[in-house]
């Protein structure tokens, strides 16, 4: 999806050493590529301002400061943002750095611009290091959750500079480095921005362990004999493929250098390794890659564990796949992705994507996991203990677990069987009592792992209710916050600790009332609701976890229930 970097070298001109206009015109190709017609005029402007405005400023590299900009929104550009956002990356350090008012900005280019180089400029100000890091997170979170966009141009910002970091002194490197690792690239991850996730993360090896890149850099560059292995393994996937009428793209996937790194720990005393990855991108619907399943399959043996369906269970940052692995010619394993054109898109440049699909308002727009951290972060007084359970939901790794009848959960790694009974609302959360872990009875603590059955016990009798100690072994935001609000809730307890009944009808009577209020809404519009399946849906576009949130948002009177009807009714029409 992304444009190949413009091949054809320019000379440059007496009076542009540095090729600016050249670079302007691979940004603006760049632009070409996801959009018809775009509003050129606009950028050129941006362009026009930044370029005056940092007149007389260099960089380290000794570059023109306004080869900054121009960088960085030609990596917007190749992600397939909107014209807005080219304009803001282009415009991002005017205020920050030089005379530029913001008033001045907004004047020119009007709220939405300036809303978006306002947010950056505040980012900038943010210290990420460690001793702020806590609040750091914070602020994050509440910036990402104003525009999404913001965050996407502090990303580009972010990848840029460290492609140029070499020019930095060494303790700034390595300061940089660090900040980037954790707090940055899981952002990045969140945001499902896999091509900016995966640059980043290679510079930052490279920066911190040299030595180690190195050694895998020349790995990559003498893998002879999985290049070999891929010609003979593509031929025989593409018939299968055939056989079953599935039309689809064979991509060669191979592992960058961090990934590498990654399995070498899992695996310490092994050397470099990158197997065959093939991604196959199927032309149909989604019931394709289940058919493009069973050709692999079907020619060879699947290795036990490996499978994983991520499109029945969607990761939090939109990504869609199947994952297997087979054992392959001469038994050498051989891994699978696949998707449709549109997860592929999505599983590279993530929000950025779902924007450009749903045509939806960028403001507008929040992700589920999102909507959790700022409904924690505003329950949260202190910054530390938000910084604990966010740490989780933050973390590039998570896992796949089962229930019972056989649904599929993604939860953080090493979250616990308290996460999984929270995943589906607190009327399960609050009931739960204990859990069977692959058909054995668990303590509530015990850290899951990928692949595990979890069987939740759940209880209807009165009282009951969560026990303080879960929020030792919670991982997830969502779980916590739903065990604060139940405790929250309670006026008194008595010298036991013990929950009296009130709590749990009070919230009983709460989802009731939120129910209500959707219903009569629905009623006078002439509309009913035969069960409440089309709700989960429209629930998760709004950035509710489940539908008790949501009852509980209507009877707290967050959501105005006649906007959630025409919703709602609109959604119903539509299929």
């Amino acid at each position: 999806m992304l444009r190949a970097l413009l091949s054809a070298t320019r000379s440059a001109k007496p009076d542009d050493p540095w090729d600016l206009a050249g670079k302007v015109a691979e940004l603006e190709a760049a632009h070409r590529q996801n959009y018809e017609q775009p509003d050129m005029l606009l950028v050129r402007r941006a362009y026009r301002i930044a370029e005056q405005m940092h007149r007389g400023q260099a960089r380290r590299s000794g570059e023109p400061y306004i080869t900054h900009p121009i960088a960085v929104s030609t990596i917007l550009a190749d992600l397939g943002v909107d014209t807005a956002t080219i304009a803001a990356g282009l415009l991002h350090d005017t205020v920050e750095d030089t005379s530029y008012s913001l008033e001045a900005l907004r004047g020119d280019f009007g709220d939405e611009i300036a809303v978006m180089v306002d947010g950056v400029t505040k980012l900038d100000k943010i210290h990420l290091g460690s001793a702020a890091e806590a609040e750091t997170f914070r602020k994050l979170v509440l910036t990402a959750g104003r525009d999404i966009r913001v965050m996407v141009i502090k990303l580009a910002d972010r990848l840029h500079n460290m492609r140029t970091i070499k020019f930095k002194k060494r303790p700034s490197q390595i300061r940089i480095a660090e900040a980037t690792k954790d707090v940055l690239i899981p952002l990045a991850d969140r945001l499902g921005l896999y091509v900016i996730k995966r640059e980043l993360e290679d510079i930052v090896l490279e920066t911190l362990e040299p030595e180690v890149f190195q050694r895998i850099h020349e790995h990559l560059g003498s893998d002879s004999d999985r290049n070999r292995q891929v010609a003979v393994i593509a031929p025989q996937v593409r018939r299968a493929l055939r056989e079953f009428k599935v039309a689809a793209r064979l991509l060669d996937r191979p592992r960058h250098p961090y990934s590498i790194y990654r399995e070498m720990q899992k695996h310490p005393g092994t050397g470099p390794a990158d197997p065959p990855r093939l991604v196959i991108v199927v032309d149909g619907p989604a019931t394709d890659c289940y058919a493009a399943l069973g050709a692999i399959h079907k020619l060879w043996k699947p290795i036990g564990g490996k499978f994983r369906d991520l499109i029945a269970a969607k990761k939090f940052n939109l990504y869609q796949s199947i994952h297997t692995a087979v054992a392959g010619p001469g038994g050498t394993p051989i891994e699978f992705l696949i998707r449709t054109k549109e997860m592929h898109e999505t599983a590279e440049v993530g929000i950025v994507a779902g924007l450009r699909q749903s045509g939806a308002n960028p403001v507008d727009i929040q992700l589920p996991w999102l909507q959790r951290l700022l409904d924690w972060q505003n329950e949260v007084a202190d910054s530390g203990q938000f910084l604990d359970s966010l740490r989780c939901d933050l973390a590039d790794q998570d896992i796949l677990v089962f229930t019972r009848d056989g649904a599929q959960i993604v939860v953080p790694k090493a979250s616990t069987p308290v996460d999984v009974a929270y995943c589906s609302g607190p009327s399960k959360g609050h009931r739960l009592i204990a859990a069977y872990v692959n058909g054995e009875i668990a303590p509530l603590a015990r850290p899951l792992r990928d692949g595990d059955t979890v069987e939740l016990v759940l209880t209807n009798e009165q009282p009951y209710g969560p026990s303080k100690q879960w929020l030792e072994h919670a991982k997830t935001p969502e779980a916590q916050l739903h065990i604060n609000d139940w405790f929250g809730a309670i006026e008194d307890l008595d010298s036991t600790g013990e929950l009296p009944v009130i709590p749990m009808q009070r919230f009983e009577d709460e989802l009731k009332a939120g129910k209500n209020r959707l219903w009569r809404s629905l009623i006078a519009r002439g509309r009913g609701l035969s069960g409440e399946q089309p709700l989960h849906g429209v629930a998760s576009s709004l950035g509710f976890p489940d539908l008790d949130s949501l009852y509980l948002a209507l009877a707290r009177e967050k959501l105005d229930p006649d906007e959630l009807a025409e919703k709602l009714i609109t959604t119903v029409d539509r299929f």
